[in-house]
């Protein structure tokens, strides 16, 4: 019996019935031989943690675009936040954790520079619109290791195109990452708004702080506490919990996510973005040899699209400045 068998084996016997079993899975687009080490959903995580999408996510904006100063959160930084949450309640309620942090990691692969500002600025711009959770399934399809993806398991794709809003993922696994991305953004962010001295932290509601707590540990533990104590069969939690929350994420879209100081350089997000996108689309050869053959292959729309979002905000800014702005030209 190799490691994985083994591995697959205990599964069967310590998690819950309705997890998901490796053993189970949907499978891949391209069938595989399995690994005699790693069941399949292990190595999807593998998979995912070694490409370069996962990579650039350290450089990518998640709520204040490119910030002075080494605290604030990343997208990378809110992956493994996202991960670290969802793997507490997968564990304790006996669920796939091997599933839930493919799911977790790869989630936000397909997000733009700039993070939301971003996105929108690419939706206005790209044929048929853009959306972060449909170009997360697009990296790990089709443009990872230069056109091959990564071909990751359904289940794990699954995850991915649910993990914001719509259909709920088929997994208990899926839905609970879905849960934990709102659970670690909101709470975060509240943290880094606090920090840039645009959220007085006693302006939060009274309402919603007496029910999840005070600080952000404790509403996170409060949102966990919930979920366990509500999931039985399927992924729950509890109503007061929930209406807290939600009441808790509407205050931060009502102000920190609209507040002029910290969003004033967003308007300026739609100028390069927009400027970056016509260029290349009428010079589509100054993209990297992978985006050219993509230009070819699919569509030149297609292919800027992928290009643009791929790049980090230090990246998309020194492309724009390197494409528009003058360069100082010295007399000899």
């Amino acid at each position: 019996m190799d490691v994985r068998t083994r591995t697959e084996e205990i599964e069967r016997l310590t998690l819950a019935p309705w997890a998901t079993f490796s053993d189970e899975s949907r499978g891949r687009q391209r069938p595989e031989e399995q690994d005699p080490i790693r069941p399949v959903f292990q190595r999807d995580r593998d998979r995912v943690l070694h490409c370069k999408a996962f990579r650039r996510l350290k450089q990518k904006t998640q709520v204040f675009l490119s910030p002075e100063g080494d605290l604030y959160r990343t997208r990378l930084t809110h992956t493994l936040e996202v991960s670290q949450i969802a793997r507490t309640i997968a564990r304790a309620l006996r669920l796939n954790e091997d599933l839930t942090e493919a799911i977790s990691l790869a989630h936000d692969l397909g997000h733009t520079p700039f993070g939301h500002a971003g996105e929108r600025a690419l939706d206005k711009l790209t044929p048929g619109g853009f959306k972060h959770y449909m170009q997360s399934l697009r990296v790990v399809d089709k443009l990872e290791k230069d056109g091959q993806g990564l071909n990751l398991t359904w289940e794990v794709r699954n995850g991915i195109v649910t993990h914001t809003k719509g259909t709920w993922a088929a997994t208990p696994e899926g839905r609970i990452v879905r849960m934990a991305d709102q659970i670690a953004y909101v709470n975060h962010d509240i943290e880094d708004a606090v920090r840039a001295g645009v959220l007085d932290p006693a302006t939060l509601p009274k309402d919603c702080t007496a029910v999840l707590g005070q600080t952000k540990s404790a509403r996170i533990t409060t949102m966990i506490n919930s979920i366990l104590a509500h999931s039985d069969g399927d992924v729950g939690v509890g109503a007061e919990e929930n209406e807290a929350f939600l009441a808790l994420r509407d205050f931060m879209y009502a102000t920190v996510y609209v507040d002029k100081t910290a969003k004033a350089e967003e308007q300026k997000v739609d100028k390069v973005i927009g400027e970056l996108y016509e260029y290349y689309l009428a010079h589509v050869d100054q993209m990297s040899n992978f985006y050219v053959q993509l230009a070819y292959q699919d569509n030149p729309e297609r292919a800027v699209t992928d290009y643009i979002s791929g790049m980090s905000d230090e990246f998309a800014i020194r492309t724009f400045e390197d494409v528009f702005v003058p360069r100082k030209w010295h007399v000899l």
